[in-house]
């Protein structure tokens, strides 16, 4: 609901100053996921921008709406969302405060000496409602979010581990292998610097990149708070949402904002050719759908599983079923060459037999012994897996028929759920090959 209001423009449906202590409480509250380096998830929706942070142990998702210019609908009464707005900033406010006082950080925070420029010193109360100065700082995202940290940069001790025997200890190694992931993850664009164009959404990508190390600036007439020009040399990565750049640097990588997102999902830096401009980009997954088994898991999920596995990037793999699809072509053709040339052979084998048929009907009718030879037979190997599945299956059957009527008819609905689950994604996959299919003949097409 703060989000909501932060974004609302200022008009007499609701308080100027509650709009100004929204838009400060949520600046706040994303300058404490940078601090504590506390974003795991983010995905582009219809509805906004979905993130999920880990404060303390604890998942918590909210949305942020885009910074589009929107009418008031007038069915809405603002009275009650106002209320229940007063209530949550009040508890938003209490809850930055402490969790600012657990990273040894003041609240409410303040600009570093080094920036570019720094508030004037007013008192709280300017501060809550009426410094427009110092909110536009706020939002600056970079002088004043990225900034304000000190203590949080120090090493955290780490605590003594006591090992115990059996399961405990695979649950520990679990955790440890899942919790050197996340540190990992913190320093996703570490050592990597941004340059934001001005079409893209600045304050999202700031805030993202920020939460994972990087740097990040822009142009200094879009909004205050940018370090340094489009003309240093040491930038990595310029972020545009444009077919074509004027003047492009040999020394840095020119992609799409699809690129940063998709990168903090897959905790790995993905490979930068499929977001290149005017490249077609690769499905936006939601990172907080997770596949059951049994259930449809897209193409593109499972390059991404590959990537992070160490396994062969999905490109090399689709040229590699490429030169498989050249290759089958060619055996196709040999094989139809073989297939003519062994129906020749079958046909003098059949003449050959023919021929033997007959002269031992010949020799039958003569009262000639025929030369009969006995072959010995062989042993034959009993498959042992294929016995224990065959004797599973028996003792499933027979515990189905052993079933009470009521447990046959929840076994049945649980069967008949999983059945349905088994052909939507057939269906999916379906979908999917003829797809992949219509694009490989069209690629065909184009080449020839």
């Amino acid at each position: 609901m703060c989000f909501l209001f932060s974004t609302f423009a200022r008009t007499g449906k609701c308080h100027v100053q509650t709009i100004q202590l929204c838009r400060r409480l949520t600046v706040e509250w994303m300058n404490y996921v940078i601090a504590s380096r506390s974003l795991r998830k983010v995905f582009l929706s219809i509805k906004g921008i979905y993130y999920q942070a880990e404060v303390m142990g604890q998942l918590i998702t909210w949305v942020v709406p885009y910074q589009f210019s929107h009418d008031h609908p007038v069915d809405v009464d603002y009275r009650v969302m106002a209320t229940f707005t007063e209530l949550y900033t009040t508890l938003l406010g209490f809850v930055s405060f402490r969790l600012y006082s657990s990273l040894n950080l003041v609240y409410p925070p303040k600009l570093d000496s080094n920036g570019e420029s720094e508030p004037k010193e007013e008192s709280e109360d300017d501060y809550a409602m009426n410094s427009e100065s110092y909110l536009e700082k706020l939002s600056a995202l970079s002088a004043s979010l990225a900034r304000v940290v000190s203590s949080a940069d120090e090493e955290e001790a780490q605590p003594d581990q006591f090992p115990s025997e059996g399961e405990d200890m695979e649950k520990m190694e679990a955790r440890e292998k899942e919790l050197k992931q996340q540190e990992a993850q913190k320093k996703l664009f570490e050592g990597l610097k941004f340059y934001l164009n001005r079409e893209v959404p600045r304050e999202s990508l700031a805030f993202v990149i920020r939460c994972f190390g990087g740097q990040v600036s822009w142009d200094k007439s879009v909004c205050i708070g940018s370090t340094y020009d489009v003309t240093d040399e040491t930038i990595t990565h310029q972020i545009i949402d444009r077919p074509s750049v004027g003047k492009q640097y040999i020394n840095r990588y020119y992609i799409q904002p699809q690129w940063l997102y998709d990168c903090v999902n897959a905790k790995i830096l993905l490979p930068v050719e499929d977001y290149f401009l005017g490249v077609t980009l690769p499905p936006h997954l939601s990172p907080f759908v997770e596949e059951k088994e049994g259930d449809y898991v897209p193409p593109e999920k499972l390059k991404m599983m590959a990537l992070q596995r160490g396994e062969k990037p999905g490109n090399e793999q689709e040229e590699d079923e490429e030169e498989e699809e050249e290759e089958g072509e060619q055996e196709e053709e040999e094989e139809q060459e073989e297939d003519d040339n062994g129906d020749e052979e079958d046909d003098e084998e059949e003449v050959a037999e023919e021929k033997n048929l007959k002269k031992m009907e010949e020799q039958r009718s003569q009262g000639k012994s025929l030369h009969v030879k006995v072959t010995p037979g062989k042993l034959k190997v009993e498959n042992k897996a294929r016995l224990e599945q065959e004797e599973k299956a028996e003792e499933k059957r027979l515990a189905i028929m052993m079933m009470k009527k009521k447990e046959k008819y929840l076994y049945d609905k649980i069967m008949f759920g999983k059945k349905r689950k088994v052909r939507e994604a057939n269906k999916l996959a379906a979908k999917r090959k003829a797809h992949d299919d219509s694009e490989k003949a069209k690629k065909k097409k184009a080449r020839k």
